[in-house]
């Protein structure tokens, strides 16, 4: 995952929003609902139109954890794909194998599901895959390695699913740690507050 310099409560502050999925950063929003700084709490000078596109951009980079090269990669293969430009990046996005890990339970975070890929924890179709950015299909199996199953991480991280995933497009059997694509996300299934309209934008000019 990219290395970010700036701790991430300060960048949660910064947008507003938990980009991070960790429960910690939800209590941090709620006592401190302002950006970081001696200013914070101050009128700011409202942003320019690629301003607002530049931090859109920013943002769905630092949720995901790549890079500009990789991101505008994914931009430019969005382009080429029938659809909308936008909600292809997002698909691509969405099924990145960390990413699906993370939505599956097996970590309670992006950052984190993408430790538990580069270690060899996860199978895909009962082959080991340890490739963050590998782009899952339906119809793909995920499940987490034998010997990987009592992982106090993974545990803990499971322990956090009440009833089924809320996500249509992904399928988990907790009991076996497995999870199942069922389909491409749709857009108004992948939970995910940003606005790619604006990327779109701002990689058009």
């Amino acid at each position: 995952m990219a290395k970010i310099k700036t701790p991430k409560g300060k960048l949660v502050r910064k947008f507003g929003e938990n980009i991070f999925g960790n429960p910690k950063f939800d209590k941090l929003l709620n006592r401190k609902p302002y950006a970081a700084g001696q200013h914070g709490q101050s009128r700011r000078r409202r942003l320019s139109n690629y301003g607002v596109q530049l931090k859109e951009k920013q943002k769905i980079k630092i949720m995901y954890g790549i890079l500009e090269r990789q991101f505008r990669n994914y931009f430019e293969k969005a382009d080429k794909m029938v659809g909308e430009t936008g909600t292809n990046l997002m698909q691509m996005l969405e099924s990145r194998l960390d990413n699906v890990v993370y939505r599956l339970g097996f970590a309670s975070t992006r950052s984190a599901a993408r430790q538990l890929v580069n270690h060899a924890h996860v199978m895909v179709n009962n082959h080991k895959v340890n490739i963050p950015s590998y782009i899952v299909k339906p119809g793909d199996v995920i499940q987490i390695r034998s010997r990987s199953k009592k992982m106090d991480v993974i545990v803990e991280s499971m322990k956090r699913i009440k009833g089924d995933l809320d996500l249509p497009w992904l399928e988990l059997d907790k009991a076996k740690m497995t999870g199942t694509v069922i389909a491409i996300p749709e857009r108004e299934d992948m939970q995910v507050l940003v606005n790619e309209q604006l990327v779109v934008e701002l990689y058009s000019k």
